[in-house]
Parts: structure tokens; sequence; C-alpha cells
């Protein structure tokens, strides 16, 4: 039997790395199990007393419930969500972050540069529904065109793509709902990776395409036309003068042509779902090396999902490049601490029933290992959600910890690539920007091997280095950068993981 992995001295727990039976001793500790433990889980390095701290990576994920023996199995049976470290020292580890970048030989990629130097790595024609009154036509209207065959002859064009969505009226036409739905939909019409845009709306909704462009200027209004169904005459006349639009924008796109372009040019979301145990062991943290490695490139890497970040916000402070990134941090956690409770749930409402099954506990754990996809460099900016990204190096932008409106906003904010790590396994996959999914365990990559790209158990199983692992993982993004398909690409995954996060009232 592999050992168990201990990540830090300070640790009450080791995580095991394969199944244990019933009645093995897997820390030969002299006391066997009660019942088997699934890998991925944690088992007591020594007797832990009620209400102490259990520790993992050297921080507080919980405390017992119970005095737990040496050796037993340590789960949401006997370890209970707690408060965890509130010593929030600012910046205290920015010289070290900043003697984390690494000094690398410039790179480049393949890709589309856009007037206004915006560089993409996929060339799409645009649908973007301002109201869901539209949503049915944008998508019927791309069905249409890619069943049609009228792109085969431009094969400098990705795709048509339909952004539709839920909401657009019924809301208040202002106010930080009506703010973040604004600057999704005109990120994502105006995104590197498009070539060019149609909005459609019903013409009475809150959400106007004139204000858009009053709001966000007309820099790169060239790209996108707009049209109503109420003017265009209704349901069927407007998918026909969607056809009629896009035929027309289909020989201007396809004169893009892929050229040499600096890494620093890119922006990757990190991303993670489906996580387990071995999360924040093999599959982040070898991101997290990767992220590295585009900071010493001068690209951009964009940690999100703020829920999965409780609990280890504390790392990040402490790299902070300035006290005012920092302060919105910390006034973003305290939001969310409040909205979840104003909505009678708690920060621990995460992890999920399959994070749990995998071997997380609570969402401090769970934050920990998630943490580790944002590497070791200063953290030099904090977005708001949707918010375009435009500071190099490793930033953070406020998102939900659900994954579709998570990478909603972190592509609206510019990101062209997407990197997700998941555990449990996932079949995600976005639209405009490719993602590319790392499993954390062999026996994922075994079982999904048409939807993950790159497989991060051989870190345990066969000792990979994270270095190695991280740079193979920027090997593949310059390579899809550069137009390799991506296997949620492959599959035809992302028209339906387009989620604004919708947030107030709904009218």
């Amino acid at each position: 039997m592999r050992d168990a992995i201990i990540l830090n001295p300070a640790d009450n727990v080791a995580i095991l790395a394969e199944r244990a039976a019933q009645g093995s001793d897997p820390l030969r500790l002299g006391v066997p199990l009660a019942a088997p433990v699934p890998a991925g889980h944690k088992v007591a390095r020594r007797n832990i007393p009620d209400g102490a701290e259990i520790l993992k990576f050297g921080q507080i994920i919980g405390h017992a419930v119970g005095d737990i023996p040496a050796g037993a199995h340590v789960h949401t049976h006997n370890c209970a969500f707690s408060d965890h470290d509130r010593n929030y020292r600012i910046g205290a580890d920015l010289e070290a972050a900043r003697a984390a970048i690494p000094q690398i030989a410039p790179r480049s990629f393949r890709g589309y540069v856009r007037p206004g130097g915006q560089v993409g790595t996929r060339n799409y024609i645009a649908l973007c529904a301002t109201v869901n009154c539209s949503a049915t036509v944008i998508r019927r209207a791309a069905f249409e065109i890619e069943a049609s065959g009228m792109l085969d002859d431009y094969p400098n064009v990705d795709g048509v793509v339909a952004f539709a969505h839920g909401t657009g009226c019924g809301m208040a036409a202002e106010g930080r709902g009506f703010d973040i739905l604004q600057r999704v939909l005109w990120g994502h019409a105006t995104h590197p990776n498009v070539g060019a845009a149609v909005f459609v709306g019903l013409g009475c909704e809150v959400m106007q395409i004139a204000r858009m462009k009053s709001v966000f200027g007309a820099a790169n209004a060239g790209r996108f036309h707009g049209l109503t169904i109420q003017e265009t005459g209704g349901t069927r006349a407007t998918i026909a003068a969607i056809r009629a639009r896009v035929a027309e924008l289909l020989p201007e796109v396809n004169r893009a042509v892929r050229q040499d372009c600096p890494a620093s040019a890119l922006r990757v979301a990190l991303q993670c779902g489906g996580s387990d145990g071995f999360s924040g062991i093999t599959a982040n943290p070898a991101l997290g090396v990767a992220s590295d490695l585009l900071v010493g490139l001068g690209g951009t890497a964009i940690l999100s999902e703020t829920p999965e970040i409780y609990g280890a916000e504390q790392l990040l402070l402490r790299r902070a490049a300035s006290p005012g990134v920092a302060e919105r941090l910390i006034d973003c956690i305290r939001w969310w601490e409040g909205y979840t409770a104003m909505n009678g749930g708690s920060m621990d409402n995460n992890p999920s029933p399959g994070n749990k099954a995998g071997g997380l506990t609570t969402i401090l754990e769970k934050s920990l290992g998630a943490a580790a996809k944002g590497g070791s460099t200063p953290l030099t900016a904090f977005y708001d959600y949707a918010e375009q990204v435009t500071a190099p190096g490793f930033v953070f932008m406020d998102t939900p910890g659900y994954d579709p409106v998570s990478a909603t906003g972190q592509i609206a904010g510019g990101a062209q690539v997407v990197v997700f790590t998941t555990g449990r396994g996932s079949a995600f996959g976005s639209k405009p920007a490719p993602t590319i999914k790392l499993a954390t365990n062999d026996s994922l990559y075994r079982q999904m091997p048409e939807d993950m790209d790159i497989n991060c158990g051989d870190i345990l199983s066969e000792g990979r280095s994270l270095q190695d692992k991280g740079l193979e993982i920027l090997e593949k993004i310059l390579a899809v950068a550069s137009g390799e398909r991506s296997k949620s690409e492959a599959l035809g995954l992302g028209d339906n993981e387009f989620v604004p996060w919708t947030v107030g009232a709904v009218m």
C-alpha cells in the first residue's frame, strides 16, 4: 500500500493515496480501521481531543467533534466547520512572492490580432441576446446557420455561438445586477475570441443596446451589429435577418489569420469543479506552477470563485501587492458572509455531496486546495465580476463558486483560455474561450479519457514533479491558444455554459 500523504509537518491528519481496507493500518500506528476508507480521505496522525483544531496544509480546516483517536477516519462525522485564521498579515509574503516570479525566455503562440491590440485564440461570430425573450431566436438562428453548411467555405471561422440567458428584463434598471449583465454581454460581444457579434433583443426590455454603447463607448462598436424582434417583424423574420447578417459578416471575419503573438497577451482563467481530496495535492498546485510560469512570461492568471477561497484568503492577502488590493478582497469576503447569511445559508454549504464523497470535509479544506491554482506570485489586482482584466500577473475576480457562472465572468473579463481541474469528473466546456481539463487522479483519467486533456494523477502514481507537470500544462495552454482543439471542444461542449450571475430582485 502506498504511503499516506503528509502535506505539512504541523498537520494532524494524513491523506490516503489509495483505498484502505477495513482492518488495515495505513499509518502503521497499530490501530486497525473499523471500516474501509476511500482514497483521498483523511486519517488522524495522532489523538485529536474534542474541540481541537484539525490541521491540513498547516492550516485550520475544522474542529474535532468528540475525541478522535490516532488512526481513525476524519471526515464529516467527526470534523465540523469552524472559524479560520483571520490574522491578515497583509503583504507579509510579498517579497517572497516577487522572488517566485520565474525568469524564463519569452514564448509565443499563434493568435488573432484584433484592431486595438486585442489578441484572440479563437475566431467566432457571436449572437448575443439582450433578454430572455430573444434567447430562442438566437439559438435557432445559430443552429440553422451551423446546419446549413454556410460556414464550410470559411475555414478561419470557428463557428457561430449563441449567448442566451434567462434575464435582461424584470430587473432594476440600475444597480449591481444590471451592471453585471451589461458587462457580461459587452465583454462577450467584444471578446478577443469574437470576430464579430450580433446583438438581438425583443425591443422593449430593460437591457438596451444603445445604453451599452453609451456606457462602454464606441471603440469596439464596429465589430457588432444589433436588431430587435419587434422591429424586424417577428420570430421567423428575425431568424432570417440574423442569417442574412451573418452571411454578410463571414467574408470579413474569415480574413483573420493566425500570427505569432507573445505569451504575455494571454489571460487564462483558473477553474476547478468536482474537486476531490487529491485536487489540492496534484492538479491545483500543478496549475499553480503553470500560473507562475505564465506570470513570468508577462501574461495574466485569473483566480476566481470567492466562496471557494474562503478560509484561504489569508494566504492571498499575505502576497497582496498593495493595501488597496487587500482591502477589496477583505471587503468581498465580508460581503459574501453577509450575502449567504441573508439568504439563510452558510459559507460551509459548499463542499457539495460529490466533493465530500471525494474526501473534502469543509469549505476551509476545499478552499486551501483551490487557492493553490493561483501559484506563488504577487496578487496584483482585484476585479469585480465580469470587469475587464487589464493588469498582468496573478489577479483575482469576484465570482460565485458555481463553475458556469464563474467562468462566464472570467471570459467576459477577457480570458481567452480556461483551465479547469477536476477530481470527480466534469463535462464542462466554454465558448468563445476553450477549456482545458486536468484530472487530479489516474482513475478519473482512465474513466473519462474523452473529457480529460491532462492527467495530473501521475504526480502521485509515478512521482512526476509539480514543476514538470506545470510545464506540461503551460505547453498545452500555448498549443490550445494556437488552435489545437481541447477535449471539450472536440465534444462540442460550451453552448450551454454561458450563465451570467443574477444578483438582485426579479420583478
